[in-house]
């Protein structure tokens, strides 16, 4: 029992802590760091590649280890609880971003190269900056429902 309440905290403490080292510490300092905007860009855009996998495989041990946490402690996987409802739009939204708003920003950056040097009102730019507004939107929805997701698993926890 104590290995997979391990399991669930470890999957949650890799994907925030993945999400909170990448919002406040990678990204900014790439983009302060690096002689360019395109360098930084790519960087942080492999980054969260790698990031997303770690929140696919932190997803599935979270929901496979708390559904058998719950079937063992009550007899059922509680699998409409709302910190697996709550984690599975976690896993959604991550899903989005990797197969569909990241390699659509991947097909512009190949076919501009350094956004850097092309107008503001260029299609392309236009196209790949609302991309990149929607990518934030939807780590930042990931982080948020993620902190949800730790205090209701924290509070189930507790009452055990």
């Amino acid at each position: 029992m104590s290995f997979l309440r391990y399991l669930m905290l470890l999957s949650l403490i890799a994907w925030i802590g993945g999400l909170i080292f990448f919002a406040f510490v990678l990204a900014p300092t790439a983009f302060q760091v690096l002689p360019s905007t395109h360098l930084a860009g790519n960087l942080v855009g492999h980054a969260l590649g790698k990031l997303h996998w770690i929140a696919i495989i932190s997803g599935v041990i979270f929901l496979a280890s708390s559904m058998m946490y719950s079937r063992l402690l009550d007899g059922t996987p509680h699998v409409f609880a709302m910190r697996h409802v709550l984690l599975c739009l976690m896993l959604a939204l991550t899903l989005l971003s990797q197969f569909w708003i990241i390699p659509h920003m991947d097909t512009l950056r190949a076919q501009v190269g350094d956004f850097a040097s092309v107008a503001l009102d260029n299609p392309a730019r236009i196209q790949f900056d609302a991309l990149h507004v929607w990518s934030t939107r939807v780590e930042r929805a990931v982080l948020l429902l993620g902190l949800v997701v730790a205090y209701l698993t924290a509070q189930q926890l507790a009452t055990r």
